[in-house]
């Protein structure tokens, strides 16, 4: 069984490395039509070129996951600053693409809270449609499309979580199949349970992304790791790629929610008992503040356990 852990868009062990300089809509009005077209070319220029030697880092690191940046584009999706965020940054796109191939980096995006299906408003579904079909459009300039997933949360109840499970499905319809066979689904901390989204995923046949800090938080007295992983497992079935789990421990007790810097292995075991029991290899994507240097200290961690090996940087073998 193997393990194999990432982080999130960023790493900060690389100086200035940030992938997601920005051009706010007030500030992009503000500018001339030539000043916009520089200013928007610049910043994504930027976050590409960051990407690329988060990329590297990487590989040296023998880190298998990485996420990128949801906001390597600033105004993608904007209805007023529309505009071509592919044909000039072809040749970064696909330094990108060739380094996910080369080094076998298993790559993702995670768009925001505000990306979902569940509303009764025509205008929230349109949006989330475009931010899909933004990050689909990013994939294919990169040559990855059939290789990274879009990893999404159901959304609001709305008083009603029956009645938004509904909406889900019939809006769901509105998004492209590929873009569709390309996209997960995550529980949340909050409104939908794992096994809410596992009902959801099993209809849709879509891969159900597992975070466990979410089930610590949000869970049912009925919910057991040992029936609902194995359900986890059998969604990831069709796609030939291990089953991926998010990592992250509690900030406080009080603030159980949010996420800590590191991640505290310790609050990981009764997942880790279930996973041995089950020896299938999984890939864990890290969910803290400190990015690549909590998910190396993770894999540090874990590998002090009897029976657990640390092969790489950032990979186990258990």
């Amino acid at each position: 069984m193997i393990i194999r852990i990432g982080y999130v868009s960023q790493s900060l062990h690389l100086w200035e490395a940030t992938p997601a300089s920005t051009v706010t809509l007030s500030r992009w009005k503000a500018y001339s039509p030539a000043e916009r077209k520089d200013k928007l070319h610049q910043a994504v220029e930027k976050n590409l070129t960051n990407t690329i030697r988060m990329l590297h880092y990487n590989a040296a690191q023998e880190i298998k996951l990485f996420r990128f940046s949801s906001a390597l584009v600033p105004l993608a999706t904007h209805k007023e600053a529309a505009w071509d965020y592919i044909t000039p940054f072809t040749d970064l796109y696909k330094e990108i693409g060739a380094l996910v191939k080369k080094h076998d980096i298993r790559p993702s995006f995670h768009p925001n809270q505000f990306t979902l299906f569940t509303s009764d408003k025509p205008e929230v579904t349109e949006n989330a449609v475009k931010d899909m079909e933004y990050h689909y459009e990013m994939m294919k300039a990169m040559g990855i499309e059939k290789d990274t997933y879009i990893n999404l949360h159901v959304g609001g109840a709305y008083g009603n979580k029956s009645a938004a499970v509904e909406r889900f499905h019939e809006n769901l319809k509105s998004l492209p199949a590929p873009i569709k066979k390309q996209m997960t689904l995550e529980n949340d901390d909050k409104t939908y349970t794992t096994s809410e989204v596992l009902d959801i995923c099993e209809k849709e046949d879509i891969p159900l992304m597992f975070d466990y800090h979410h089930f610590a938080a949000n869970h049912s007295d009925d919910e057991e790791l040992s029936s609902l992983l194995p359900r986890f497992f059998k969604t990831w079935d069709k796609t030939g790629l291990p089953p991926k789990i998010h990592a992250s421990s509690p900030k406080t007790e009080k603030e159980f929610r949010s996420h800590a810097d590191y991640v505290d292995s310790a609050f990981l075991e009764p997942m880790m008992k279930e996973l041995r029991k089950l020896n299938t290899s999984v890939d864990f994507m890290v969910e803290a503040k400190a990015k690549d240097l909590a998910a190396l200290k993770l894999t540090e961690d874990l590998s002090a356990a009897r029976g657990i090996k640390r092969t790489a940087a950032a990979v186990l073998q258990l």
